[in-house]
């Protein structure tokens, strides 16, 4: 019988326990998290994302800040941009929403942001700490599907996968997380 699986639920379940942390953190006096996101232009489909990470991290007790740019903006004031957020201490994690613009390197703009404020694991010390199993930022779709596999204790192991498509945010991290060793993955993976 197949297993039905409900990702709405699952995503309220996950916000609810991260909401109990962050009042947990407030109430013995922590710091609370904070996001901050780049938006670059006005593509509706970055917006949406980006309007209902906002929404989330109020929901959970997370602070966010929004940071939007023309789709005019030089690769050298986003750069300055992301070094400034870098250097924030109070700043936590940092979304640069993709697509940017063409005139602004993508790899450049990954290699600037902080491993450890790289919240969608795009940074090529996070790809390679996930690689290896070491604790790293993983992108958010894999992360996603890896805890819907886990909470609904879907069986992988010995499992022949098949991940359509190898981007660097969705099929190449997949398939490096089904393939390692520990659960849930252990399977043959093909792409």
């Amino acid at each position: 019988m197949a297993t039905r699986i409900d990702g709405k639920k699952t995503s309220s379940d996950i916000r609810i326990e991260i909401a109990e942390k962050v009042k947990s953190i407030k109430a013995q006096g922590g710091k609370i998290p904070h996001l901050a996101a780049i938006l670059v232009g006005n593509d509706g489909a970055s917006e949406t994302y980006v309007k209902y990470k906002v929404k989330d991290c109020e929901q959970v007790g997370f602070k966010s800040t929004l940071k939007r740019f023309d789709n005019t903006v030089s690769e050298e004031e986003l750069l300055h941009e992301v070094e400034a957020i870098n250097n924030d201490p109070d700043i936590d994690g940092l979304i640069v929403q993709l697509p940017i613009p063409d005139h602004i390197s993508v790899q450049k703009v990954t290699d600037r942001i902080k491993p450890e404020k790289d919240v969608d694991g795009f940074h090529p010390v996070n790809v390679g700490r996930m690689t290896k199993s070491l604790p790293s930022y993983i992108s958010a779709t894999p992360y996603g599907i890896m805890q819907l596999i886990e909470r609904y204790k879907i069986e992988t192991s010995g499992k022949h996968c098949v991940v359509i498509g190898r981007s660097d945010i969705v099929g190449t991290p997949m398939s490096i997380l089904l393939s390692r060793k520990s659960y849930p993955g252990n399977c043959t993976v093909t792409i």
